[in-house]
């Protein structure tokens, strides 16, 4: 496959992704900066160029991989889609509903895929919890508590904005295991801080529930942390990662049963790369994909419903 990379921030990263998979044959990165294209250039072996319309005109090009920011991403999704090529992108996605409904709309029209990194799915923790929960392992799923906290380190995550850019991921999830899921109540604050925010969701349905609890606003000491609460019939699930300054990271996931208290081991892998090899194979083979467009408005649309009741003042208890 031949492959088109727009941006050159956490493109450069799917670039020394996709030079690993042995599948890919040509890697095209475009960029403002030179410099970054240069250095790219030179330690993976890409070609470069300043001009995305070498990489949309060019015939040879299978798949453009979208690494720009949030505001473009619908623009050159559907300008792929017209010239013939499939699309991964990162989210979110699009920023509007009314984008999400024209892509959709496109991917009919052309005859072409857009795959979206919700790159929770192959994180192994994830992985184990979804398997658990379809195969009832511990008995069937009572209730999901979520979490992700963050000191304020990655630009506006204020309730106009934490939605789509901070809690996607875990919305993403739980609209993978529940059935057209809405939020229940969602309760949210600022704290009189700009770009800031804290969140709670509440997900109620008649055979079991789910609660997400999403901070921009822990102090600078504290480390980037995600993890989760899963109480079972027979057990209980509990999942904790931290990730600190200095980027190490500690993880632990165990199962709390009759029996004792059982530790799982975490599977090493490199999360990203298995949600961009799977989209490239999806697409290189035409399987059924979890990142398909359709599923990712899905988690989108929940964002955009809890960012409307968050910015109009009315949020719910």
């Amino acid at each position: 496959m031949n492959i088109g990379i727009l941006g050159t921030g956490f493109g450069a990263y799917h670039a020394s992704l996709l030079k690993q998979m042995e599948f890919v044959n040509q890697i095209v990165v475009f960029g403002r900066n030179e410099a970054k294209l240069l250095k790219l250039k030179e330690e993976l072996g890409v070609e470069i160029t300043m001009n995305a319309e070498d990489i949309l005109s060019d015939p040879a090009i299978d798949v453009v991989d979208i690494c720009l920011p949030s505001s473009l991403h619908k623009t050159y999704a559907l300008e792929a889609l017209r010239r013939g090529k499939h699309v991964f992108c990162e989210t979110p996605v699009v920023l509007e509903p009314e984008e999400g409904r024209e892509l959709l709309d496109a991917e009919q029209r052309y005859g072409r895929r857009i795959l979206v990194n919700q790159f929770i799915k192959f994180d192994y923790a994830y992985e184990y919890l979804e398997q658990a929960v379809r195969e009832e392992t511990y008995g069937k799923l009572l209730h999901l508590s979520m979490r992700r906290e963050t000191a304020p380190l990655w630009g506006d995550l204020g309730l106009s904005a934490i939605a789509a850019n901070l809690m996607i991921h875990e919305l993403d999830f739980i609209a993978w295991l529940m059935d057209s899921p809405v939020p229940s109540a969602v309760w949210g604050t600022s704290g009189d801080k700009d770009g800031q925010a804290l969140v709670l969701a509440s997900f109620l349905q008649p055979e079991w529930s789910a609660q997400l609890t999403v901070s921009s606003q822990m102090p600078g000491s504290y480390p980037f942390t995600i993890g989760y609460e899963a109480y079972f019939e027979q057990a209980k699930l509990e999942f904790r990662e931290c990730s600190d300054a200095n980027g190490v990271i500690q993880a632990s996931l165990a199962a709390y049963t009759s029996e004792g208290q059982v530790a799982i081991p975490l599977i090493p892998s490199d999360t990203y790369a298995k949600s961009l090899r799977h989209a490239l194979l999806s697409l290189r083979d035409r399987t059924n994909s979890t990142l398909s467009l359709r599923h990712a408005l899905k988690s989108l649309n929940m964002a955009f419903q809890m960012t409307d009741q968050l910015t109009a003042g009315t949020v719910a208890l």
